[in-house]
């Protein structure tokens, strides 16, 4: 008690109802203990737990992506652009502590504001993409494609094989089996590039006719071109995928050199191998080559026999159609391909669903097995 009481100290008496009394005050330390924290602009926050931080931070990062979605969906860039920034700021003062590594969300999201943004320019873009590289070393090849593209899409041939020949020399620690996957399609794009630059010597080849020394010139690069794309482009076609694109310069640059078994051994393996998905394109490639090689009518009702199975609406299925009519056949075979003909016309305009109605396709049929009687009889 006593110790309590020498908190306070004596005040000038006060006259209260015609009175004196003396008012006790209080001591600066009994003030300060009793007075509630206050938190100043300058001064430190009060630490918090760890499992409250996570939680709060966990909190603003959903709904600072939720924004950012929202403003994606409709289409509003320059919103998304500064909910990203505000994103990205959040997470580098939270980065000493804990490990966050949303690189492949940012680097995607970045990506998508970039290319649809008013004031974005390719400074920026290709600035934005350098900091990505660095920042996510396990998606680094994936980035460099996604950078070439966008190279690619403004015209900036040279950067991109540039960027493309960087990133066949990068390495990261033990090559993985999709690390080198990766690399063989930086290497086969590269090689696209390499055909690109070899089509346009041919052009300047073929319209310029023989002229000396200038065209030996333009042979070698020619050659030399050749032999870059060539080596890329057939070790990614040996993958199974969709190659469309690798595919058919590959096979253009083996027919200009007069490699016609090779070329048909290519368009083959990427037709009919089962390891390949299924692609209706790799049948139509094939077909497009048998007819440019003179191949038999036999061959080329084989080739687009299983494209008819495949997509029955394909616009090569008039030329099925009038190729199965012309056909010189035996009088069985010639009889069961008078049925097949109506049938791949009503495919090819889409109405398949006529095959499954027995008696149309039976009258159909009868009205082929006249004829074909008919044509004997006479």
């Amino acid at each position: 008690m006593d110790s309590f009481l020498e908190d306070y100290e004596e005040a000038p008496a006060v006259v209260v109802g015609g009175k004196r009394r003396r008012r006790r005050r209080r001591s600066p330390a009994t003030q300060a203990a009793l007075q509630p924290l206050l938190h100043l602009p300058f001064l430190p926050p009060q630490p918090v737990s760890s499992n409250e931080h996570k939680l709060n931070f966990k909190k603003s990062k959903e709904a600072c992506l939720s924004y950012i979605q929202d403003a994606l969906l409709q289409k509003q860039w320059k919103r998304a652009a500064e909910f990203l920034t505000c994103y990205v700021e959040s997470l580098e003062k939270d980065y000493s502590r804990e490990h966050i590594g949303p690189s492949e969300m940012i680097w995607r999201i970045g990506t998508e504001i970039l290319w649809h943004h008013s004031q974005s320019r390719m400074k920026e873009f290709n600035c934005f993409m350098e900091q990505m590289k660095t920042l996510g070393v396990k998606r680094y090849l994936k980035v460099c494609l996604e950078h070439v593209f966008h190279l690619l899409c403004n015209g900036q041939i040279d950067e991109a094989y540039q960027n493309l020949s960087l990133a066949e020399s990068w390495r990261f620690g033990e090559q993985t089996a999709i690390q080198d996957k990766e690399i063989k399609l930086i290497q086969a794009y590269r090689g696209l590039l390499d055909y690109c630059s070899w089509s346009k010597q041919k052009k300047i080849l073929l319209e310029h006719g023989e002229d000396g020394f200038a065209d030996l010139a333009v042979e070698q690069e020619m050659h030399s071109y050749f032999r870059k794309a060539a080596v890329n482009l057939k070790e990614i076609i040996k993958i199974p995928g969709v190659w469309d694109v690798f595919v058919k310069c590959y096979v253009d640059l083996l027919e200009f050199y007069g490699e016609h078994n090779e070329a048909r051994q290519v368009l083959n393996e990427y037709a009919y191998n089962s390891k390949f998905p299924a692609n209706p394109n790799a049948h139509v490639y094939l077909y497009q080559f048998l007819k440019r090689q003179g191949e038999s009518k036999k061959s080329l009702i084989s080739a687009l026999k299983i494209l008819h199975d495949i997509v029955p609406s394909h616009e090569l299925m008039i030329d099925f159609n009038t190729m199965l009519q012309k056909s010189t056949s035996s009088f069985s075979r010639e009889k069961k391909k008078a049925s097949t003909g109506p049938r791949s016309y009503f495919c090819s305009l889409g109405l398949c669903w006529l095959e499954r109605k027995c008696k149309s396709m039976e009258l159909f049929g009868k009205t082929g097995e006249t004829n074909c009687n008919l044509r004997e009889a006479s």
